[in-house]
């Protein structure tokens, strides 16, 4: 049998993922990290490397290509065994620009993003996100607020709105957002509002005292197209000089204010 060598350690995102359904495995402390080369089990060609056997509803041979690998991997998957990782104490932070990336996601990454991740799950069951299937709530844009606004080297950010934001304003001036439509930016109490409206609207213009009244008032209408001209008509044909003798004196006194 393969002796274990080392067990595999708990880190921060192991534990968030434990804490919902993850269709991953999370890893525990009797997981086996890696396993030593035993020479009983397998071929020499094994020393080194991590391997896992394979079944395939293919001949695994029949592509097999003996000047680049060995025949005892022929059904297996070979990778490199992994550094050993060497636990830090909980006060000692890596270097960001030499550490491992896992601790760069654990000490720098992780403590900022979570607790954005959790707001933005709490707004999205306020904007009723996991009821409807179209809403107004863009995760993108609070997430992006949220992160500005709560960077620890500022402490001036706390009233910046999203769309204060300099690299925000310098990218909608070239790339547009379209419009949200009313049933998006209205509330349940606003549309309802709306619709209830235009339904009180409707059946009152039904009753036939208001049909009478809106008839009245289209052939009223109809009659009384174009009665300004009508009206410069009758005093022209009285008074055909009227209109040129205002334009005159209009023109004289604009000569005598000049």
């Amino acid at each position: 049998m393969a002796k274990i060598v080392e067990i595999a350690e708990e880190h921060l995102w192991d534990s968030i993922c434990g804490e919902s359904d993850d269709p991953f495995p999370v890893r525990s402390k009797d997981d086996v990290l890696h396993e030593d080369y035993d020479p009983a089990l397998h071929h020499p060609v094994f020393c080194g490397y991590l391997c896992a056997k394979v079944d395939t509803y293919e001949d695994a041979a029949a592509d097999f290509d003996p000047a680049t690998s060995h025949p005892a991997c022929v059904g297996y998957v070979l990778i490199d065994i992994p550094k050993k990782h060497v636990k830090r104490k909980c006060d000692e932070a890596p270097d960001p620009q030499t550490c491992e990336p896992s601790d760069y996601l654990q000490y720098y990454i992780f403590p900022l993003l979570v607790p954005a991740l959790t707001e933005v799950l709490r707004q999205a069951k306020i904007e009723n996100c996991f009821v409807r299937k179209r809403t107004k709530f863009n995760c993108a844009d609070f997430l992006t607020e949220y992160l500005y606004k709560n960077n620890p080297n500022y402490n001036d950010r706390q009233d910046v709105t999203l769309w204060d934001i300099p690299f925000v304003k310098e990218w909608l001036k070239d790339h547009t957002r379209v419009a949200l439509p009313k049933s998006l930016l209205w509330s349940d109490e606003e549309a309802c509002i709306v619709i209830q409206s235009f339904w009180r609207g409707y059946k009152v213009r039904c009753q036939p005292e208001i049909q009478e009244l809106r008839r009245w008032q289209w052939d009223w209408k109809e009659e009384n197209r174009g009665i300004r001209l009508q009206v410069n008509e009758f005093w022209n044909k009285r008074m055909p000089n009227y209109h040129s003798a205002i334009d005159s004196d209009e023109n004289i006194s604009s000569t005598i204010i000049q």
